[in-house]
This record gives C-alpha cells, sequence and structure tokens, in this order.
C-alpha cells in the first residue's frame, strides 16, 4: 500500500502550484481582492464536466446546510467551496497532496470561505476523522487511483453517520484497456480502474444501500466534444498540473469516445450496523 500511495503523490505533487495559482489569479485584481468562486470554476473542479457535474452530485444527494459534508481527495477545494456557498453547509476536504491541500487552503481564503469549509492531508484508505462525523460524502475522480476499493468504502462508510448519503462520480472501464496517459494516472501502474457493476457491488458490500445510479457516459462525450470544438478556457486545470495535462485530458476523451472507458454517477446510503 505504501508504494501505491507514493505513486499517486508523486503524480500529484505539483511543486510551487501555490504561486502558480497566485500569479495566474493576478488577472482578476490585486492580492488582497475577493474571489467569487466563479472565477475558480475552470481550474478547480477536478474531473469531467467540471462545475456542473459537481451540482448534479450535491442535487442527487440532497446537500442541505444542516449537514457536514465531507469531500474524499478534495483537490484544490473547488466542491468543497462550492458546496459550502450553494447550501450553506460545513464542508471538510481530505487529500493525500500537500501541495493541494495548500493551494485549497489559499483559494479558500480568497474567497472568503474559512469559516465554512476547512482542509487536511490524509489518506482516504485512513481517514483522520471519528466514527460517524459526516452526515455525507463525496468522491469525484478519485477511486481510479485506489487499489484497496474495499478499505476505501469501508472508510467513508466508517466516517458517516447511519443513514448517511455517500455520492461519487467516477471513471469506469467499459470496454477494452484505456490509452495512456490519462490524468489520474501516466502508466497503468497508479490506475486502478473498475467496471460500474464492479464498483457499485464493492460499496455495497461496505455497508451501503444504493439510492440512485447512473451511466453518465454519453453527456460526458457530449461535453468532451464541446470541449474540443471550443478549446480550453484561459484558466483551466494545466494550472494546477502543469503544461501537459492537456494531453492527459484528450487521452480521457479519447478513451470514453472510443468506448473503453465510462462515467458512473451513483448515490448510496450508509446501512445502519446492528
Amino acid at each position: 500500500m505504501t508504494d501505491e500511495l507514493d505513486r499517486v503523490r508523486d503524480h500529484y505533487r505539483a511543486t510551487g502550484l501555490t504561486d502558480r495559482l497566485k500569479a495566474a489569479l493576478a488577472v482578476f485584481g490585486p492580492e488582497e481582492h475577493r474571489l467569487k468562486i466563479e472565477q475558480l470554476a475552470t481550474f478547480d473542479q477536478f474531473h469531467t464536466r467540471g462545475l456542473a457535474a459537481t451540482a448534479e452530485l450535491a442535487n442527487l444527494a440532497a446537500i442541505n446546510a444542516d449537514m457536514s459534508v465531507l469531500d474524499v481527495g478534495s483537490g484544490v477545494g473547488g466542491p468543497a467551496r462550492f458546496l459550502a456557498e450553494t447550501y450553506g453547509c460545513q464542508v471538510t476536504g481530505v487529500d493525500l497532496s500537500e501541495p493541494f491541500v495548500e493551494a485549497a487552503r489559499y483559494l479558500t481564503a480568497r474567497t472568503g470561505q474559512d469559516g465554512k469549509v476547512s482542509f487536511e492531508t490524509g489518506s482516504a484508505l485512513a481517514l483522520p476523522f471519528e466514527n460517524g462525523r459526516f452526515d455525507a460524502a463525496l468522491l469525484q475522480h478519485v477511486a481510479m487511483n485506489i487499489a484497496d476499493r474495499p478499505l476505501l468504502y469501508r472508510e467513508i462508510r466508517r466516517v458517516l453517520k447511519p443513514g448517511g448519503k455517500f455520492a461519487t462520480f467516477d471513471v469506469v472501464l467499459n470496454g477494452g484497456d484505456p490509452l495512456y496517459p490519462v490524468p489520474w494516472a501516466k502508466t497503468p501502474g497508479e490506475s486502478f480502474l473498475l467496471t460500474a457493476e464492479a464498483t457499485c457491488e464493492a460499496i455495497e458490500a461496505a455497508g451501503f444501500g444504493t439510492v440512485v445510479r447512473r451511466d453518465d457516459s454519453a453527456i460526458a462525450k457530449a461535453w468532451f466534444a464541446e470541449l474540443r470544438a471550443s478549446g480550453p478556457p484561459a484558466l483551466n486545470l494545466g494550472v494546477v498540473m502543469g503544461q501537459g495535462f492537456a494531453e492527459l485530458t484528450t487521452n480521457l476523451g479519447r478513451n470514453l469516445m472510443q468506448g473503453r472507458l465510462g462515467i458512473l454517477t451513483a448515490v448510496f446510503e450508509a446501512v445502519p450496523v446492528d
């Protein structure tokens, strides 16, 4: 497990990330200028379909102001900030990458959301939280990097209250071997994809019941086609992951178009333990 975590951590090392973000965000004004979450949405949503996917997943999970929400694999914090801004809930993000966590805290301060959103450095396989702390958990484009899916889903179940919602939006195997490199892995050595069926079976085995399950591959293909036609925005995920990120995104789109990969959207409910 240590070797696996080290490979994933290296993939998302993003040295000097906060300084790069400060330089890129200068287009919006001086450092003391408060930013809106919409200004960050083109690069702080590290998954297919960006902010639209986060908004749909939150709606399916029935997020509300009374909830304490965990974002597992929170990246630079875009989904967490969106949830707090939109629903007024308290959100905690956890990510393996220290540079991502540092950047997430910086961007959250720039949007004035420090009181509602916080971030911790930690592994999804050993979440640094007590049992039953959260009302809901989100997992977006994270599980592909994790070989021990049973442990991942048991950890998420552990930190959820009985009846808590677990919402996932992830890339799944569909047919054939994927082409590499892709956004989460430069080689197959960092990639641990499952089919949608195997993913849902593993989640249910960890103590969840299925609430919603759907195949969003077609809408993801349409999104990639539109992105290819219009070109990426000036501020995009290349700011976070470096100039070579465009190739990785192109390969993900190609894998989806060729039917090698698919997109799963699903919401589960934590079954009470007897």
